[in-house]
């Protein structure tokens, strides 16, 4: 089964270590079950190179399996970020010789 990496995308105003934010983060976690390969960590400091929407910055990454792209988008879909503004980036790990 495929490899994907979520990266979480936080509006700039967006503040860490919020109680309903942990909460909704820890749901979120519970409902990939066993999907998830590593959950990752949250991301404080950033920079960036190439190409990232000025509205938004790196807010995290997780690793999950999925049957295939649309099925990995459909769990990214619960992504507590998509509620406060942000997006998820999904793509498929390749796997390289």
């Amino acid at each position: 089964m495929p490899t994907y990496v979520f990266a979480y995308r936080a509006p700039l105003d967006y503040v860490s270590g919020q109680p309903d934010a942990i909460a909704a983060w820890t749901g979120f976690r519970t409902s990939l079950g066993d999907k998830v390969v590593d959950f990752g960590n949250p991301v404080f400091d950033v920079s960036s190179v190439g190409n990232c929407d000025e509205r938004t910055r790196l807010g995290g990454y997780s690793f999950v399996t999925a049957d295939d792209l649309e099925s990995a988008v459909a769990l990214a879909k619960g992504s507590p970020t998509l509620g406060a503004g942000g997006g998820v980036e999904v793509g498929e790990i390749a796997e390289l010789m």
